[in-house]
């Protein structure tokens, strides 16, 4: 396996699961020396992460204390990319929040506007820690109110602490399901997330590699956008049955003899 990664250009890393885990008390994984392993050779990186309870200078600034050498700009979130979407398709929005501070923050950087009365343009979730019944139901009835229903992923679980926990898909098939309407999905696996990373580092799908713990999000997203894929078993997923992997790790640092 000496060198099975020398010819790839760009490297997208998942987080929770990959580099750290848990969100209430966070344990480094992994991810310096792989860093700066793809620094040495000159090679492009972005984390691609469905995260949107932090804003993405939060999560740099947690990288950098990890001593994990990410540039702020090498940060993508899908809350920032939530915010960024709604700003360019639509200009300065009104939205209803089914979501944490982070993801409020990235909304009020870009311009968009926060109601909770009945009507809104967008009914944007996120993962919500604190949601209550009450929220839920308000959010469908701002849907079916006219508001279009935003999604920053819709991933089953995410890697907590103590292990896999409720992510925010089931928060959307919720709405959805009481609405009517179809949510637009940012995050993994859908496509924009990749295509928003291909585009800034100019690279094609063919020399890209995504690196990630999740098969129904980084793997499946991966592979429905042409890119190689990674798995790395130290989050959510152990084995990858019925998907075509270029390695499978234990650790995202075992990367570096691939390089």
């Amino acid at each position: 396996m000496k060198r099975l990664l020398g010819s790839k250009e760009l490297f997208l890393f998942d987080l929770d699961g990959v580099f750290y885990k848990g969100k209430e008390s966070r344990v480094k994984i992994g991810g310096t020396r792989a860093v700066e392993a793809l620094r040495a050779r000159g090679k492009r990186l972005f984390i691609l992460t469905n995260n949107s309870t932090d804003a993405a200078r939060t999560v740099h600034s947690r990288l950098v204390e990890f001593g994990i050498p990410v540039r702020e700009e090498e940060v993508l979130t899908s809350g920032l990319l939530t915010a960024e979407y709604l700003h360019d398709e639509f200009g300065r929005v009104s939205y209803f929040l089914v979501g944490e501070d982070g993801l409020e923050s990235e909304m009020k950087n870009h311009g968009h506007r926060r109601t909770d009365g009945e009507k809104a343009d967008f009914v944007v979730i996120g993962l919500d820690r604190a949601l209550t019944y009450d929220k839920l139901d308000h959010a469908a009835r701002v849907a079916r109110n006219g508001a279009r229903i935003v999604a920053t992923h819709v991933s089953a679980l995410y890697m907590s602490k103590s292990g896999p926990a409720m992510a925010t898909g089931p928060l959307v098939k919720a709405v959805e399901y009481a609405s009517g309407k179809r949510a637009t999905v940012i995050g993994k696996p859908a496509k924009l997330m990749f295509k928003i990373a291909l585009r800034r580092a100019g690279c094609p799908s063919r020399d890209a590699v995504m690196v990630g713990d999740q098969l129904d999000t980084d793997i499946a997203g991966a592979a429905g956008s042409g890119i190689d894929a990674i798995l790395v078993t130290s989050g959510v997923d152990k084995d990858a049955d019925g998907y075509r992997l270029v390695a499978k790790l234990r650790n995202v640092d075992e990367i570096v003899p691939l390089l």
